[in-house]
């Protein structure tokens, strides 16, 4: 597995890493047991994923997670966890008091004594000054008591696709972050504009959320997606295939559209790791094998560049 250095942080992360949000969160909707989930886990660790993303509402994929690692030597992996800076009427929260006890719930759950890496989850542009000014100090002290290693945020991106949210804070406090978690893939290649240049000047980690996810994989919704794309001016009608739009990657040592989404992902070095959500071993083990070679032919990603790179919409 190859590994790359999670930006200031100077963790070595796996170039793929277990997820446990999303459509599967660790098996838990699709009827896994415990025993099926400490299999999926061991797996990861066997193929070499070292790093596990987790957050406060994954279901109970923090205390699942916890359990499957139990045992595991801790520095044998890396806990990125997330907490959302919002109550059930989706308010910003400004109250640290809130922030320790979800950190120390979140510690218990996992059954460690630090996480590796905090994010805050999901913050839109309109609450960030609110977040750094409030709730960033706590997060520092609970770094300096060695409770967290690393501190960062993530993007909403059904909300903000642009992804302002990570772009304001890294343009505005660099030095704050050493981690950012956003969505890059084929379908949504916006970060690539300005976010990732500036990740890479200021040396902070990239972690690449649902790359390929929902409409990449079904054939059927990307279908419907490219067509969308094409009768509202998007793109041109003769850019892409009506069906299977993206059949023309699948060669060579790319075997399936799915494996193209994830070397897509891969491809730029500034992304430190890419999350994959699986459920299946046979799945995960395809995602990490078909990273063995983290890029695709360059006359492909040139056309994906050309033909997809302009579009920022929830895909």
């Amino acid at each position: 597995m190859i590994k790359r250095t999670l930006g200031k942080t100077g963790m070595e992360v796996s170039l793929l890493s277990l997820g446990t949000g999303g459509a599967r969160q660790l098996g838990q909707t699709v009827g896994h047991s415990i025993c099926d989930q400490k299999n999926l886990v061991k797996a990861a660790l066997d193929i070499g994923i070292n790093m596990f993303d987790t957050a406060t509402h994954y279901g109970d994929s923090e205390s699942i997670l916890g359990e499957c690692l139990s045992g595991t030597p801790r520095d044998s992996f890396l806990l990125c966890t997330k907490w959302p800076a919002r109550d059930e009427l989706n308010n910003t929260i400004d109250d640290p008091t809130e922030l320790i006890k979800s950190i120390e719930k979140s510690l218990r759950r996992l059954q460690t004594d630090y996480v590796d890496i905090m994010l805050f989850h999901g913050i839109m542009p309109h609450e960030y000054d609110l977040i750094v000014e409030a709730l960033y100090p706590t997060m520092e002290k609970m770094k300096s008591e060695g409770k967290i290693r690393s501190i960062g945020f993530s993007s909403r991106f059904s909300e903000d696709p642009a992804q302002k949210g990570i772009e304001l804070g890294l343009l505005k406090h660099p030095a704050l972050w050493d981690v950012v978690m956003l969505k890059y893939g084929i379908l949504n290649q916006s970060a690539a504009a300005k976010i990732l240049p500036f990740a890479q000047d200021n040396n902070i980690g990239v972690i690449d959320m649902a790359a390929v996810r929902v409409k990449l994989p079904d054939p059927i919704l990307l279908e419907q997606l490219i067509a969308k794309w094409k009768s509202s001016g998007l793109i041109d009608p003769d850019s892409l295939p009506i069906h299977d739009p993206f059949g023309w990657l699948v060669e060579g040592n790319v075997k399936s559209v799915i494996e193209a989404g994830y070397k897509f992902a891969a491809e730029p070095t500034t992304v430190s790791t890419v999350l994959t959500g699986t459920a299946s071993i046979e799945h995960l083990t395809a995602n990490v094998e078909c990273l063995e070679e983290p890029y695709l032919p360059q006359h492909h990603t040139d056309r994906l560049k050309t033909t997809l790179s302009h579009i920022i919409q929830y895909a």
